[in-house]
């Protein structure tokens, strides 16, 4: 007998928690703020029926729970929650969050009625819809804390002075204003239709006519919920459709995802050609070992080392694309088994699991708020159950500007959403949307849309100019409120015979909408105000929505929505603690507090994280990942990676900014679900080579079939339970344990040796995080709808509505976000985001790895996800170095894939081994740029004479070099110009970044220098004449020099050695030539460089030209001064005799 999930009710939270006290807020009429903690609340007597003697009823859902319950929801979404180390959590109400208007109910500072009792100047409560609910038959208008006032004192309405009706809330009038009618049943008489249309109404007040149509087998049809007559379709109709609809199990079974091989044709010949490569490589090496060119010996040798590295590293790179697929997914089918009505499920309630989203962001001032905003937009309009959507955003930096910049996107997403829902608007980022050069009214049939999309772009273009003009909003607000404080304070120094002319000392604090204090980062830092130095926040901006449609009505809004489902999903903000003395382990540590406060929260058995310049490019994205996970055999998948796609880049992709050779490539070979990234504001000519499709399309397809793709920071749908560092679940060890392969277990079935006692060692001292890991387990299981699934769970058991929030739940989520939290744990050590790296995402997708889990690639027709990329050559440069530097700290770490487990697979530690290994290639391909250099002024070459052997060996490897690069486009899906492009780049950031990475990376294991790096700057997209302004940006930087230097010193030689050949009196061009071809080679590689740093003319600075050409004539000098050309072979060559003679 399989049973059914555990429930975190509200009953169990309020018992359980770890003793976090927490302190309510109230304002009073006169503005002051009266702090009350429990304790004290529970002395005075005051406020207790709120928070001592209720219980939640089962289902709590939101339109039928008790008057304390719906009170105390709106309290929590109403209130800003502070706290921190040695801090008392405190809930500071808010009856203001910004400075325009709030209208969406679910919305913190929504506007309301005013509450009828004197002096007071609270909001009337609102249900749903936003309407005012009134607690009593004659409609007294009271707020919250005047409702909890008299049911403490006399239980009495103020009112009319009756006893008020604690109980259920829908004894009002039902508003049949939306068009959904009381209809009734098939032959019964209208005397009980009243009552009918009283039970069956749903939980928004309107008629539920799914509901009705089951119970009552009626013949009128609602979109899908048809109930056909037992005789319509005559005896030859299938047992499983008599009198109803078709249950799942009833259907016959197909797979949510399937495995597409690539043609034998393309990769038959591809893994031939690696062999024959292989081999030719071997033979090629082993000859230039036995024929050595005693002219030049140390030219040969450097050669010769350098060869033998380029042959290692090749073989790491190419031996894990020999298994690449392609994979497919079933959305219909996804929707059929999970969002169908059926007679378990006649109201069509979704069964799939929940989800929370990951948005970090850091300074607003790199990372402008209106960016962050439209990818917040995105999120919220994701074609997912809205009820199992939730939206987090970490604010590291602790930025009033970006508080106030997430509660105009939750404002405007009252308009945006439902607009989207309605005309199927694809993307969901409006910036993007009304960007697009398109015909916006292609495959639009509504007559509606043009007039909708006018006012929608209208407001849209309010809310930009309101997003802009936050920063001079807040400093005028602080500036005005500051002053105010002044004068009080010089006012009471009057008063109490103070010096009048000594000066004032007043904070200079940023002040909220409300008119107190902002707890985190000032614009005038200042101690508890800093970037370093603030509390932790939490604010609910939407609060969780119903669990069943909220049906709009063509008068609340500018837009007729009597049609589209208006709730929006939780969204809530976090900016976790910080204090000084703490290390606080930047992006990876701001993630890891997402991690514990959504599982408190909202516990979405599944997270997706996402950059804040990264937005939903395709809302069905996340269906797309969820095929995966909740297919056969999905229970063992720890992430699914999307590609990277970027937009703006370059046509040429100069720069390799797309890496789609990596991601629809390498990563398809592997097999997690890792998304494809993909970036907007690349120059189309790519010269950047920002868009990575060599790395993304090539490297991350081919690991998709191995052990997965490796996690690469962005577009990546996690399984929480396996972000807690537990290994894959085995169904059969497991089912020895248990009697129901669909029971929930709990943390020790999963590790024999974590024990009760052992889960605060490893988790903290939360118990409410404890209690929701074997749920969220649970719940993110696939669904044991066939005899193979061995571990799945029942059809059905998601379908239950969330709880409401309550005060206590949001105060232990608060105490997770502080900065002590993790002392003497294993958060950032084995669970979570791991520590240690700047490239803390790849270690954190090897620790899974290795623990036997294997991830999957998700490539959808249309982009998942869209973001911004560098676009200029310096900070393209940084980006890389970042990246290099975090290998090399792998490399040097016990995360080096030589010691992994026996879980990992061989040729998945092959691939983590080249992760770490490759930014050491840079050591040697200095050198090989420099030696073609070296062969030209030394009139010598890596070889005695260009013999046919050589030129054999080197033909057949160039021919299987050119093969692969063809057979590669073709079974990823790449151009051949990114594959070039990304050549380049390797080279380019081969003699730069990584170079430059290793050196790091050995004085900080040799020396403990630490490393510190800066954010990529997001373009805000200012310049409107030219969209890649950016890219013509040239910023000084050293890793600049060493490409000038090889560039230059390449192209004198080239010069010198064909002035010393036309002036031989026997001139031997074959060694010209050798020498010329590979300089030309080099130079070839580095061109998108050198366009790169000669950006619009006049823009480079000249000292760079002066360096770099001071560098190369000082090389030139150097060598001459060593092997000048003199004696004998100089009077051969006709040194003397009339020739050219070198100074």
């Amino acid at each position: 007998m399989a049973s059914t999930p555990p429930q975190n009710s509200k009953k169990v939270r309020n018992n359980s928690g770890s003793g976090q006290t927490v302190k309510f807020a109230r304002r009073t009429s006169s503005g002051r703020y009266v702090s009350l903690s429990r304790d004290n609340i529970e002395l005075s007597g005051e406020f207790s029926g709120d928070y001592s003697n209720y219980t939640v009823h089962i289902p709590p859902t939101p339109d039928n729970q008790p008057m304390a319950t719906k009170a105390e929801e709106q309290y929590v979404s109403n209130s800003l929650f502070t706290g921190g180390f040695n801090s008392v959590t405190r809930a500071h109400l808010m009856d203001k969050v910004i400075d325009s208007d709030v209208t969406h109910p679910q919305m913190a500072g929504a506007k309301g009625s005013s509450c009828a009792m004197p002096a007071c100047d609270g909001k009337v409560m609102k249900d749903e819809r936003g309407k005012d609910v009134m607690p009593c038959e004659c409609r007294f208008k009271i707020c919250r804390d005047c409702f909890m006032d008299a049911q403490k004192e006399t239980g009495l309405c103020p009112g009319c002075k009756e006893q008020y009706k604690i109980g259920d809330l829908d004894d009002d009038t039902p508003d049949f204003s939306s068009g959904a009618l009381p209809l009734p049943a098939p032959g019964k008489d209208q005397r009980g239709s009243n009552n009918m249309s009283m039970m069956k109404r749903n939980q928004n007040g309107e008629f539920d006519h799914n509901r009705w149509l089951f119970e009552t087998q009626g013949t009128y049809g609602y979109g899908n919920a048809y109930w056909p007559q037992d005789e319509m379709y005559g005896d030859d109709m299938d047992e499983g459709m008599r009198g109803g609809m078709v249950e799942t199990a009833d259907k016959p079974w197909r797979p949510l995802s399937r495995r597409i091989p690539i043609p034998a044709a393309i990769i038959s010949p591809y893994r031939l050609l690696i062999a024959i490569r292989f081999v030719v490589l071997c033979f090629f090496l082993t000859w230039r070992i036995r024929n050595p060119n005693e002219d030049a010996i140390w030219l040969w040798l450097m050669s010769i080392i350098c060869e033998l590295w380029f042959g290692f590293s090749w073989i790491l790179d190419q031996i894990p694309k020999l298994c690449p697929i392609n994979r497919s997914t079933d959305l219909e089918v996804l929707r059929d088994k999970f969002d169908m009505p059926s007679p378990s499920n006649p109201t069509g309630r979704s069964d799939l699991p929940g989800i929370d989203l990951f948005v970090s962001t850091a300074d607003p001032e790199k990372e402008p708020p209106l960016v962050t905003a439209n990818t917040m937009l995105s999120i919220l309009a994701v074609d997912y159950p809205v009820e199992k959507v939730s939206c987090y955003l970490s604010d590291d930096g602790g930025a009033l500007l970006s508080f106030e910049a997430m509660a105009e996107a939750a404002s405007f997403a009252d308009l945006w959403v439902p607009f989207c829902r309605k005309h199927n608007i694809e993307p969901r980022n409006p910036d993007t949307y009304f960007s697009l050069k398109i015909d916006p009214t292609k495959n639009k049939s509504r007559i509606d849309f043009v007039k909708d999309r006018r006012k929608i772009k209208r407001e849209y273009d309010e809310f930009k100019v309101r997003i802009n003009g936050l920063p001079d909003s807040i400093r005028r607000r602080s500036d005005a409120f500051n002053a105010r404080e002044e004068m009080k304070a010089l006012k009471q120094m009057r008063e109490s015979g103070g010096d009048p002319m000594e000066p004032v000392k007043v904070l200079k604090a940023t002040w909220m909408a409300d008119g107190t204090h902002w707890p985190g980062t000032w614009a005038a830092a200042t101690r508890e105000h800093s970037k370093g130095d603030h509390a932790g926040i939490l604010q609910v901006m939407l609060k969780p929505p119903s669990s069943d449609p909220l049906i709009g009505n063509d008068s609340d809004k500018i837009i007729d929505f009597s049609e589209t489902d208006t709730r929006l999903p939780m969204f809530v903000y976090v900016s976790r603690e910080k204090r000084p003395g703490y290390d606080h382990n930047k992006k990876a540590g701001a993630m890891n507090a997402l991690v514990r406060a959504s599982a408190i929260l909202s516990n979405g058995p599944f997270i997706l994280n996402l950059d804040c310049d990264h937005y939903i490019y395709n809302c069905k994205a996340i269906r797309e990942g969820m095929c995966f996970m909740m297919d056969r055999g999905g229970e063992d998948i720890c992430y699914i990676q999307f590609p990277q796609r970027f937009e703006g880049i370059d046509p040429s992709d100069r720069y390799a900014n797309n890496n789609t050779v990596f991601f629809d490539g390498n990563m398809r070979a592997l097999d997690g679900v890792q998304f494809p990234q993909r970036f907007e504001g690349i120059d189309p000519s790519d010269r950047y080579a920002n868009n990575n499709t060599v790395f993304f399309d090539g490297n991350m397809r081919a690991l998709d079939g191995v052990q997965g793709p490796v996690y690469v920071g962005t577009g990546t749908m996690f399984r929480r339970f396996a972000l807690y560092g537990f290994d894959p679940p085995n169904p059969d060890k497991i089912l020895e344990k248990k009697e129901s392969e669909t029971e929930a277990l709990t943390t020790s079935d999963f590790d024999p040796d974590l024990d009760v006692t052992q889960l605060p060692k490893r988790f903290g001292n939360s118990t409410l995080l404890a209690e929701s890991i074997p749920i969220a387990e649970f719940q993110g299981r696939p669904l044991a709808d066939h005899p193979a699934v061995k571990y799945g769970r029942p059809p059905g058991a998601l379908r239950v509505p969330r709880d409401p929030l309550d005060a206590t739940t949001v105060a232990e989520s608060v105490s997770v976000i502080s900065c002590w939290y993790e002392d003497k744990t294993e958060w950032g050590d084995r669970v979570g985001w791991i520590y240690g790296s700047v490239t803390e995402d790849v270690v954190t997708g090897y620790r899974m790895h290795n623990r036997g889990w294997r991830s999957v690639y998700c490539i959808t027709k249309r982009d998942s996800f869209r973001g911004s990329a560098p676009i200029n050559l310096t900070d393209r440069l940084h980006q890389v170095l970042r990246w290099a530097t975090g290998s090399v700290e792998i490399f040097f770490s016990r995360n080096n894939a030589i010691l992994a487990s026996k879980r990992l697979k061989f040729l998945q530690r092959l691939a983590y081994l080249n992760v770490g290994i490759y930014p050491f290639t840079s050591l040697f391909l200095i050198l090989y740029c420099f030696l073609p250099a070296f062969s030209l002024f030394s009139g010598q070459f890596i070889v005695r004479t260009l013999s046919i052997s050589f030129l054999v060996y080197l033909l057949i490897i160039t021919i299987c070099l050119i093969g692969l690069a063809v057979l590669e486009v073709k079974w990823s899906g790449i151009g051949l110009e990114e594959w070039w492009r990304n050549e380049q780049w390797w080279l380019i950031s081969g003699t730069s970044s990584h170079l430059y990475a290793v050196v790091q990376g050995i004085l900080k294991v040799i020396a403990g220098i630490e490393i510190s790096f800066t954010l990529t700057t997001k373009s805000g997209g200012d310049d409107n004449d030219d969209i890649y302004a950016d890219l013509y940006i040239v910023k000084w930087s050293s890793l600049m020099i060493p490409p000038i230097v090889i560039a230059m010193v390449n192209i004198i030689a080239i010069v010198v050695a064909f002035v010393r050949t036309i002036y031989q009196a026997v001139p031997q061009w074959s060694k010209l030539i050798g020498g010329a071809f590979f300089s030309f080679w080099v130079l070839a590689h580095l061109y998108p460089f050198a366009k790169g740093l000669m950006g619009r003319r006049g823009k480079t600075p000249t000292i760079v030209f002066v360096w770099a050409g001071l560098i190369a004539i000082t090389i030139s000098l150097l060598w001459t001064a060593i092997n000048p050309n003199s004696g004998p072979v100089a009077a051969a060559e006709g040194v003397g005799g009339g020739g050219f003679q070198f100074p």
